[in-house]
């Protein structure tokens, strides 16, 4: 039986085996910006599991850009060793390997979740970085406003781990623009109160994330994808809209994007978030429309037969999953068997014997 979900995607030189994407995910278990054993087994896991597309977490251009001390980097060369056997598994295994590149902004400087979340002092992290000195909530940090040569540091740390990304073995790279981060800090008008021209009007909102996304696009390969994620409404009012996305969207294929990630939210508190399974997909499908770009659908999906649909029926090109995935990295299997489709995802020859003998009991 054929399947949407189970078919490939080319984007420029890139086959992407199936429509599944395992969606970046922080684990906060990271040393000095390091992947250790653990990424190994959590990424690699997923690839064995039949994914399509392993994207590695946030993952800081910088020290000063990570979330917590426990995020992976890719500032230093060193940090390009100790991705290079993950990327390889994850090709081993006929998955796509991929990297989601970050700038946290003003929600940096953090403790890991399950220490608390609590800030840490700028004396011991450093200042923060945002288009506007207004921080997430009144008892975090206030960050301090960009200047131009900020500005110019945080780009020109956006191009050296893109390069690493590559050395490191990435073969698909995306900027995330998300969830309150720096980038979409910019973009939304409850987070960006300048009065330059990275700072009004949508042009000059969008201006300093487009021109990280070219100057990305300059030095990643030219037959290699750079996706974006982009958090497409801010769920509060005054804020960040649908048809900015749509505007947005645009700009970004002209700049060398070939798919928006489509997520939301997350930029200021007290959003007003539907969330329910697939929650994203309309907007999803009107971005694809209406700006002629590839999308990826995200948020909370987790039953085969609604991502085989969006796929089917044009609402995205991908389906990004987050917690199924958590909770299962053999989801992949078990969709394509519930679809009827297990033909089409190949099988690990370790695992071939308890695979092929179970299909051939149920023919």
């Amino acid at each position: 039986m054929s399947s949407a979900l189970f078919s490939s995607l080319r984007l420029r030189s890139v086959e992407i085996p199936n429509r599944i994407v395992v969606s970046p995910m922080c684990m906060y278990s990271a040393s000095d910006g390091l992947p250790n054993a653990w990424h190994l087994v959590h990424l690699g896991s997923r690839a064995v599991g039949g994914a399509g597309l392993i994207i590695a977490e946030a993952t800081a251009v910088s020290a000063g850009g990570r979330i917590t001390p426990g995020d992976l980097g890719i500032w230093s060369d060193e940090q390009i060793e100790a991705f290079r056997p993950i990327t390889a598994f994850i090709a081993d295994q006929g998955s796509v390997p991929g990297v989601q590149l970050a700038h946290a902004g003003r929600k940096a400087g953090r403790t890991i979740p399950w220490e608390g979340n609590l800030p840490i002092p700028a004396d011991a992290w450093g200042h923060l970085s945002a288009p506007s000195a207004l921080p997430f909530e009144p008892e975090w940090q206030t960050p301090v406003a960009m200047d131009e040569a900020a500005m110019a540091r945080v780009v020109d740390d956006f191009v050296m781990a893109t390069h690493r990304a590559h050395e490191a073995g990435f073969r698909v790279v995306e900027a995330h623009f998300a969830h309150g981060y720096l980038a979409h800090s910019f973009l939304s008008p409850l987070t960006n109160h300048r009065t330059d021209d990275y700072g009004g009007s949508l042009a000059n909102r969008t201006r300093f994330p487009l021109r990280i996304v070219r100057a990305m696009r300059a030095a990643w390969p030219a037959d290699l994808p750079l996706f974006v994620r982009l958090s497409i409404v801010d769920w509060a009012e005054g804020g960040w809209t649908l048809e900015d996305t749509v505007t947005l969207a645009g700009w970004l294929k002209e700049a060398g994007a070939d798919l928006i990630d489509c997520s939301s939210g997350a930029n200021v508190p007290g959003e007003a978030i539907p969330a329910t399974p697939g929650y994203h997909a309309g907007m999803t499908a009107h971005i694809r429309a209406s700006a002629g770009i590839a999308t990826g659908v995200v948020g909370l999906i987790s039953d085969p037969g609604m991502a085989e649909d969006f796929i089917a029926d044009g609402t995205a090109d991908l389906v990004f999953l987050a917690r199924a995935m958590l909770r299962n990295p053999y989801w992949p299997r078990e969709a394509a068997e519930a679809l009827g489709a297990d033909n089409m995802l190949p099988i690990p020859i370790q695992y071939r014997r308890a695979i092929v003998r179970r299909r051939n009991r149920t023919q």
